[in-house]
């Protein structure tokens, strides 16, 4: 289903508020910004994160950390080698956030460099459904060298591990529990890719003639909505396919429990289609059931700019069933800025992977987003940060 570009049934509009921070010198902060709405520790980069308000009023936040520094390495680069999960507290849901401790890591870790989620773990995403957490996450593991001959032979080792990418999940009953690791680890991944399609440089390649599913090669950036009218769970994600360049598309899986299992539908969601009927290419869903709206709504990045009319910024989608997308009559969620204490906006290079925190009807209270203020991907000086938004919906 092709998105279109007019939804009549919500018209609603998103209005960041001013966060808590402020610009400093860059000896202060190799980021350039600080502030209690900021969350950045020294000696790490600092990547998406996910919040829910715990059972004790607190509001607890899991994020990707991985060390910065390291000799040879860059934030393209160790995301995916060297990604852990972190755990962050905070009384308030929009600021003093503070780190507590590496709350998972690969199993090499801990001796195991076979496990599915052996090398890394990386982009949270965090849920409450009936009373207990689930932790859903992303992770990889590195196959070795592959054999000469073979259409993997000339990947290197980010590359081996990033087309290892799945996706699986803890349940937990308290985060106190998460933080003493009482919980059990997956022992496979929640979902694995169906298909390998890529003419060349891949891993486990299929057989010639295999048609691409959405959950082409990997499958991540895990996004998990209770749906009232079906009484399923649906788990959206990334899957990558190539025409002939790589192009992130999405589908949905769908489940009995938070746990799964998960089967993937055939079908594309929030495919919008390039003059040429090529995928235009989004990423980072974020879905949610507004009960207010009755709807389903969805925040993706916009590569292409087709959706909102400017590039990389987050787009807002509904639906009436999750699986049919189309354009909100606003769909500019945000822009890559950030609107600063003293009244000035600071544009940023990145704003990714966003979480929301919800009122009880459904309606966006907080954004969570992965933020950098100038492209990071070279650098290895740790400056990425989680920035806490402030929202104001307005129903119109």
């Amino acid at each position: 289903m092709t998105v279109t570009f007019l939804c009549n049934a919500q018209h609603i509009r998103v209005v960041p508020n001013k966060i808590n921070a402020k610009m400093v010198d860059v000896l202060e902060c190799p980021n350039k910004i600080m502030g209690a709405s900021i969350l950045q520790i020294p000696g790490y980069f600092v990547w998406g994160g996910s919040v829910v308000k715990g059972d004790d009023g607190k509001y607890h936040m899991v994020f990707s950390i991985w060390e910065s520094g390291t000799e040879g390495g860059s934030f393209v680069k160790d995301w995916v080698l060297q990604s852990k999960i972190g755990y962050a507290v905070s009384d308030y849901p929009d600021r003093d956030f503070k780190f507590q401790k590496i709350v998972l890591k690969g199993t090499r870790y801990q001796g195991d460099p076979s496990a599915w989620d052996a090398q890394m773990v990386h982009n949270p995403h965090l849920k409450k459904f009936d009373g207990k957490y689930y932790l859903y996450y992303i992770g990889g593991k590195d196959p070795g060298e592959q054999p000469k001959g073979s259409k993997a032979e000339n990947l290197d080792q980010r590359s081996r591990v990033q087309q290892s990418l799945c996706i699986g999940v803890l349940e937990f009953d308290s985060f106190k529990n998460l933080l003493a690791g009482n919980f059990d680890r997956p022992k496979q991944p929640l979902l694995s890719p169906r298909t390998r399609v890529k003419p060349n440089n891949i891993l486990n390649v299929s057989p010639i003639g295999t048609v691409a599913k959405p959950d082409n090669i990997i499958v991540v950036n895990p996004s998990v909505v209770y749906n009232p009218i079906t009484q399923k769970y649906m788990l959206y994600f990334k899957g990558n396919v190539y025409e002939p360049h790589w192009k992130g598309v999405h589908g949905v899986a769908i489940g009995d429990t938070p746990q799964g299992p998960f089967k993937p539908l055939d079908l594309f969601v929030f495919d919008v289609r390039m003059p040429d009927g090529t995928l235009a290419s989004t990423e980072d869903p974020y879905v949610w059931y507004s009960k207010k709206l009755h709807q389903f709504m969805a925040i993706v990045k916009d590569f292409s700019g087709r959706l909102t009319g400017y590039k990389k910024t987050l787009a807002l989608l509904s639906s009436n069933d999750g699986i049919g997308w189309n354009l909100t009559r606003n769909p500019l969620f945000m822009k890559r800025e950030l609107r600063l204490l003293d009244g000035s906006v600071t544009k940023v290079d990145r704003l990714e992977r966003p979480q929301l925190l919800l009122n009880n009807d459904g309606i966006p209270q907080y954004l969570y987003a992965a933020s950098a203020l100038e492209n990071v991907n070279a650098k290895n000086d740790g400056s990425s940060f989680n920035v806490q938004i402030p929202l104001e919906v307005v129903i119109e």
